[in-house]
């Protein structure tokens, strides 16, 4: 065995514990006390596992000037996040069937930094795709309950959800959900981002996560709801939680630390929208309890032109952040109280479990050697044009950061080869 490094503050599942780490192809194959040497000395850096980043929009190919593999996963290495799960939109073609999964793939092999996995989608007329995405070995379905900003992606309606569901619940897969009401979200009367944050309230979340609750409950099938932003959606999901509807949700970095009262620009804008600082506490208190299971990027990039500044009613929208997810969410939560466990909880573990990789997401023996050494104590201001993502725009620009990734490792080697991933394999 060789220890490929140790630290007074390797994170595991059992605590903060000072441990070196052993790895045999790959894998963490023991942990020793810190004290029998060896290896590289981290000394007080923190070890974590690498992080699992759900939700990422990587828009190759078709999109590639938006972003693409190559640089969307050398930005998640720098970031610490060592797995992407790729969403099925905004590529061209969309993932809503085998063969453009397989086009997809091709258009990844070799350029990946990292692991990458992939969501398939839902759209009016391919729910006879459901079930060979899910045997081709996709994580799940996404789709849209209001329109995706791209023709070629079209939103489920009621009937469209249901259908569905019912048929995921066939064979237990699971359906990921953008939960906007199409009914209660208004056109912006203007280009303020007031007008913007008022054409997309809480109401129009609230209403579509209800919309599908009621769904899954009557099928028994599994449902998920992304980039939860509206904090009056928490007592919501934590009841039907309770009430054994089988039911999880995310939220993102963006609506737990930026606040619609400091927006300067349309690199802001996301869909649905940051909203009030007010309104972060009940994020935080869901992440807290286990209503929400976890943090991921949704990291939607485009090219900067695309951002029409000065015009929300126009703008992309979009959050690029994969590469900072880790430095932000840390920043607020020591803040706010919270420790490295909670964020390797929520950025790691979580989200691994969730996607059904028991091996990625934790620093324990026959877990991936994916590992992180992070300073917490450091700090950094956001420069756009330091990140490695395609397009620089960032709305952390300029911010200061605390922590800082100093190194990753990708199954104890530095990250360049990675593998795809797929559901239920290893």
């Amino acid at each position: 065995m060789t220890v490929l490094v140790r630290s007074r503050r390797v994170v595991t599942p059992e605590g903060v514990r000072p441990l070196g780490v052993d790895v045999v192809d790959g894998r963490i194959a023991g942990l020793r006390p810190y004290d029998a040497g060896g290896g590289l000395d981290l000394g007080d850096v923190a070890l974590l596992p690498g992080l699992v980043d759900t939700h990422v929009h990587v828009n190759e190919p078709g999109r590639t000037h938006w972003e693409g593999f190559a640089t969307a996963t050398r930005a998640a290495a720098a970031g610490g996040v060592t797995t992407v799960v790729d969403m099925p939109l905004n590529s061209l073609p969309p993932t809503t069937t085998v063969p453009n999964l397989e086009i997809k793939k091709k258009a990844a092999r070799g350029q990946i930094a990292v692991d990458v996995g992939f969501w398939g989608g839902a759209i009016p007329g391919n729910l006879g795709d459901l079930r060979p995405l899910w045997d081709a070995g996709v994580f799940g379905v996404k789709c849209f309950l209001s329109p995706s900003g791209v023709d070629e992606f079209p939103a489920l309606d009621g009937d469209g959800l249901t259908l569905a569901l019912r048929e995921l619940a066939r064979f237990d897969g699971l359906l990921i959900v953008h939960a906007e009401d199409p009914w209660t979200l208004t056109e912006p009367t203007g280009p303020s981002y007031a007008e913007f944050l008022g054409s997309r309230t809480q109401d129009a979340e609230v209403r579509a996560i209800e919309t599908v609750i009621a769904v899954a409950r009557e099928t028994g099938a599994r449902a998920h709801i992304v980039h939860v932003s509206a904090g009056d959606a928490i007592p919501v999901l934590r009841a039907a939680r309770s009430q054994g509807v089988r039911i999880t949700a995310e939220t993102c970095p963006h609506y737990l630390t930026l606040s619609a009262e400091e927006v300067t620009g349309t690199a802001f804008k996301c869909c649905p929208p940051i909203r009030e600082a007010a309104n972060r506490d009940a994020l935080w208190a869901g992440l807290a309890d286990g209503t929400l299971m976890g943090v991921v990027s949704d990291h939607s990039p485009c090219p900067a032109d695309m951002k029409s500044p000065g015009d929300f009613a126009m703008a992309w929208g979009g959050i690029s952040s994969l590469q900072l997810g880790l430095p932000v969410v840390w920043t607020e939560a020591s803040a706010r109280g919270f420790s490295l466990e909670d964020v390797v909880r929520w950025m790691a573990r979580g989200p691994a479990d969730f996607a059904g990789l028991a091996y990625k997401g934790r620093i324990e023996v026959g877990a991936d050697a994916d590992l992180v050494a992070f300073d917490p104590g450091a700090a950094f201001v956001v420069e756009a044009g330091d990140l490695a993502h395609k397009n620089p725009v960032t709305a952390y620009q300029g911010r200061t950061l605390r922590g800082v990734v100093q190194q990753t490792w990708l199954r104890g080697e530095t990250p360049g080869h990675g593998r795809f991933l797929t559901r239920g394999a290893r």
